[in-house]
């Protein structure tokens, strides 16, 4: 039997994207791909859509010089062990668990990631509704989190985006929410398949390191539902960067620029998981409010991990 330090880990979701969190508040372990994947394995493991490691940034080369915004990193890798800029659900859950653990308490916090600094803002309670979107949820209310501004890319000279999925093919809207996104809006969800593969998208050219997917439907006046095909995931219940991407095609689509009317506008976004509500502010800023569930903690057994652990 190994006499070697168990792994401490929690499980947590938001809008049911799950992913596992292991604390590392000092940076001394080292999670291979390999690991990764083995641990997101959802039958020989604990599964989920992706891993949160929780690091100090001081502590960790890729965020130190966000140390002086930012205490916490959230490292974050995609269920296959990639890794990934960022992912908008996975920071409401970053937070939550920063606030479980007595890190940090109810309110604003800066959290770096590899897109940058993210700023969160977790409900005191049901009273606490300081942000655009957030319901009353007792002490377990939603997390918003400023997402940054979208970027969307015009059509290059490799030329317009488009997605298919079988014999059907769309035109898409290249959007970056500090991770890529193409978002295509669709007559009916079912039409994207089984999203077991990623869809193809082309022209390669414009996402040289492959992108999410989002398929869009209305579902009235600013509200519309999604479903996602994630890179380095699959099909995931909720994507948070994916619905504000899919929120500013829609808006734009719409005629609605926040920058050009200095008016806020929101939508709420479906996702198979849940809903979420995403907000355009007039400096260009996106926020996305949601829940963030933290539903189990435990222990691995590092002899199940091998020497894998770094």
């Amino acid at each position: 039997m190994s006499t070697a330090p168990r792994l401490a880990f929690l499980k947590g979701h938001g809008t049911e994207n799950d992913f596992v969190i292991v604390p590392d508040l000092d940076g001394r372990l080292e999670l291979s791909a390999t690991t990764v994947a083995r641990i997101c394995d959802r039958r020989a493991g604990i599964g989920g859509d992706g891993l949160i490691r929780v690091v100090r940034s001081s502590a960790h080369p890729e965020a130190r010089t966000m140390a002086d915004q930012a205490e916490w990193f959230m490292d974050y890798r995609n269920s296959d062990g990639s890794i990934a800029e960022m992912c908008g659900n996975g920071v409401r859950v970053f937070a939550r668990y920063l606030q479980r653990a007595g890190l940090v308490e109810a309110g604003d916090l800066a959290i770096a990631t590899r897109a940058g600094v993210r700023r969160a803002h977790i409900a005191k309670d049901a009273g606490d509704a300081a942000r655009p979107g957030e319901a009353t949820a007792g002490s377990d209310g939603p997390i918003t989190v400023e997402m940054g501004e979208a970027a969307l890319p015009e059509p290059g000279p490799e030329g317009e985006v488009t997605v298919t999925v079988g014999d059907h093919s769309w035109s898409a809207r290249n959007v970056n929410m500090g991770n890529p996104h193409a978002v295509a809006f669709v007559d009916d969800l079912a039409q994207a398949g089984d999203l077991f593969t990623a869809p193809a998208v082309r022209p390669a050219a414009v996402y040289p390191h492959g992108t999410n997917v989002e398929f869009v439907v209305d579902r009235g006046p600013r509200h519309v539902a999604m479903r996602v095909h994630e890179r380095g995931s699959g099909e995931t219940r909720s994507c948070g960067t994916g619905a504000c991407a899919v929120m500013v095609a829609a808006a734009r689509r719409d005629g609605a620029d926040p920058a050009v009317t200095g008016h806020p506008v929101t939508y709420t976004v479906d996702v198979p998981g849940g809903r979420l509500v995403i907000s355009e502010r007039p400096d260009g800023t996106v926020e996305m409010t949601g829940p963030a569930v933290i539903v189990a903690e435990g222990e691995i057994d590092p002899s199940w991990l091998g020497t894998d652990l770094g």
